[in-house]
């Protein structure tokens, strides 16, 4: 082998090793962004989804994301690996900070929804992602409404999805820890295209029994609740038709 195959061997490794090693793209980075404008707390931005975390309640007003059907159905299991949100910068909450409250951590960003790699899947068990639910709501309807939204993002090729709890009316806190538990929770999801549809819903943090589609509300009424703008990248007169009504055409239950 010559001098000049060597070295061109060598710097082929070197290129097809380094591009390899590439990081994977943010999920939904190849879709326009709708992230929703601040009411309260600051913005985190993790590899697959945001949230806007308020010091004051410990936890985020609101997670958003673009669900992908690649990302349903990854096949990553659960990590369950609860830990403090690194880029939390003050009042971080703990894994153990729950223990003995009666209250799940439930998951804003559900672990469902990230199944599309490891890293994906871990960073939902960061503890900003988790809010205050009484396990038959977690487990019961909000699980239920969890289900609606995957299935809605695999007929849809994808939806963006807003969730977090409504911050302004409170039902208590944890015992010697001052996280606030929310009186209620919202979910909107959202689809772009030449057909855009948007849906909201608003359930109380207890136990229901029945269809998803009772809780659905208009995401006007939400932005009344939570103080937050949800699309305002959205053109002004689309922006009002979309969340100023409740239409259930084409969704399906």
């Amino acid at each position: 082998m010559t001098l000049q195959h060597t070295i061109s061997l060598v710097f082929f490794l070197l290129f097809s090793s380094c591009t390899q090693q590439e990081p994977q793209p943010r999920l939904g980075a190849q879709v326009e962004e709708y992230t929703p404008k601040v009411a309260q707390g600051y913005l985190i931005e993790h590899s697959y989804y945001t949230l806007s975390y308020s010091s004051t309640h410990r936890q985020a007003e609101f997670a958003y994301y673009f669900l992908s059907p690649a990302s349903i159905q990854g096949g990553q299991s659960r990590t369950d690996d609860f830990r403090v949100d690194p880029k939390v910068k003050s009042n971080p909450v703990k894994s153990t900070d729950y223990q003995g409250s009666g209250y799940d951590r439930g998951h804003l960003c559900p672990a469902a929804d990230m199944a599309l790699n490891l890293t994906s899947m871990s960073e939902t068990f960061f503890m900003s992602n988790m809010s205050p639910m009484l396990p038959s709501f977690n487990r019961g309807i909000w699980s239920k409404l969890e289900d609606w939204v995957r299935d809605s993002a695999l007929q849809e090729g994808g939806v963006f999805v807003v969730t977090g709890p409504v911050l302004s009316k409170s039902c208590g806190s944890i015992y010697n820890q001052s996280i606030t538990i929310p009186c209620s929770y919202y979910k909107i999801v959202f689809t772009g295209g030449a057909s855009p549809k948007m849906l909201g819903f608003l359930l109380s943090n207890a136990g229901a029994s029945g269809s998803v589609q009772q809780f659905v509300v208009s995401v006007d009424a939400l932005e009344q609740q939570t103080g937050i703008d949800f699309f305002p990248q959205l053109e002004d007169a689309l922006e009002q038709s979309l969340e100023s009504k409740v239409s259930l055409s084409g969704w399906s239950f």
